[in-house]
């Protein structure tokens, strides 16, 4: 990551929101129901959503239980890109719901089929299930794709924040286990360690910014309340040992962010181990920032960005693209 002399500062638009939340009880303090019932609202950008050529939902049998599928095509053209989508907030809220819009300007943009996934949350389902429910999406969504009108050697993994952690987990999974092949990986300022790593950043940025360090603690208590050592590498793909092998990843992290130097330290990581890597730091934004496209500057330019780039990395074999050292915004 570069960056310049200049001290940053956090969009106005942005600095807003942080001070209109602060007007509220810290979510911590409140119980798990109220916290879901109240994040609907506090995504919503008023905006119209964008618009796509065909949108399913859909229910499949996911190891012996039920789980919703929300499938997103931009045309009727056969054999385009499947991206697989992994929503965020901590494993602990939201759902394919409160990221219909992100999906929608992904399906777009990268001009790819998207499939939403609602996995199981914690409290109710802690760890492992997320990750068991990401690998059977990713399961279907391989053995579908065709139905489905995608090419099956052209699968993404995407996500935000918790959705990263899982989209990246899968990742190593399907690398370990020999497929499904994944030709790239965008981790939107993603979750890649156990708050006991504690990076700098939950210090730097842990108050104050919107995403607090408490919050992350209370999401991760509820998601591993028993983190073993072996648990803790389990869920943090910081801490695996090999990071050799995997698909070109595009990385996303804000400077106001209280996760933003595991997912850059993530990026360095499979840079060392030889994977393609963009990486791009976005100096006025927060942690969520991509919720506001079409309302914030940055955040659309961050979405054209990583659209781009997987436009660019599923339209080649999943060899092709060649190594970056990263860059910043």
């Amino acid at each position: 990551m570069t960056s310049t002399a200049s001290s940053p500062t956090l969009h106005p638009a942005l600095r807003a929101i942080v001070e209109q939340a602060a007007a509220f009880p810290p979510m911590p303090s409140l119980p798990v129901a109220i916290v879901r019932k109240g994040t609907p609202r506090a995504l919503a950008t008023g905006l119209p959503p964008e618009e796509v050529h065909d949108v399913e939902d859909v229910t499949i049998d996911a190891n012996g239980h039920p789980m919703r599928l929300r499938i997103y095509r931009p045309d009727a053209e056969k054999g385009l890109p499947l991206i697989l989508f992994y929503h965020g907030s901590g494993f602990v809220m939201c759902s394919i719901e409160t990221h219909d819009a992100m999906c929608r300007q992904i399906c777009k943009g990268a001009r790819a089929i998207v499939v939403s996934v609602d996995y199981r949350l914690a409290p109710e389902h802690p760890f492992p299930a997320a990750p068991v429910d990401a690998w059977a999406a990713l399961l279907w969504a391989a053995s579908h794709a065709r139905g489905l009108g995608a090419d099956p050697t052209r699968i993404a993994l995407c996500g935000d924040s918790a959705g990263a952690n899982l989209a990246a987990i899968t990742a190593l999974r399907a690398r370990d286990n020999g497929g499904p092949p994944v030709a790239a990986q965008a981790l939107i300022y993603p979750v890649t360690d156990h708050y006991a790593g504690s990076h700098p950043s939950y210090a730097e940025r842990g108050e104050g910014q919107g995403l607090t360090s408490a919050d992350m603690r209370w999401f991760w208590n509820h998601y591993l309340p028993a983190p073993t050592p072996e648990r803790l590498t389990a869920v943090s793909p910081l801490r695996r040992a090999d990071l050799t092998d995997l698909p070109p990843a595009y990385i996303t992290t804000a400077e106001f962010d209280v996760l933003r130097d595991e997912g850059e330290a993530y990026a360095h990581a499979l840079i060392r181990a030889g994977v393609s890597v963009t990486a791009r730091r976005y100096r006025d934004m927060n942690h969520g920032f991509l919720n506001w496209v079409g309302v914030v500057d940055s955040a659309t330019a961050a979405m054209d960005h990583m659209t781009a780039w997987l436009r660019a990395t599923l339209a080649l074999p999943a060899q092709s693209p060649e190594p970056d050292t990263g860059k910043s915004r």
